[in-house]
């Protein structure tokens, strides 16, 4: 192959991997208090358990 190519395909996967490693970075947890997260708890086994009614008939 070419000079230009394997300059085109380093420029490409370098290009990729920056930026998973930037998204990486920039990723945050959520600050989220006791009584939110047992809401979503509390709502995902509400869910969970509407899914399962659905499957059985």
């Amino acid at each position: 192959m070419p000079w230009y190519v394997w300059l085109i395909l380093i420029v490409v996967f370098g290009s990729v991997i920056g930026s998973l490693l930037l998204l990486r970075d920039s990723a945050k947890k959520l600050p989220l208090s006791e009584e939110q997260l047992e809401r979503i708890r509390q709502r995902n086994a509400e869910l969970d358990a509407k899914e399962k009614q659905e499957k059985e008939k």
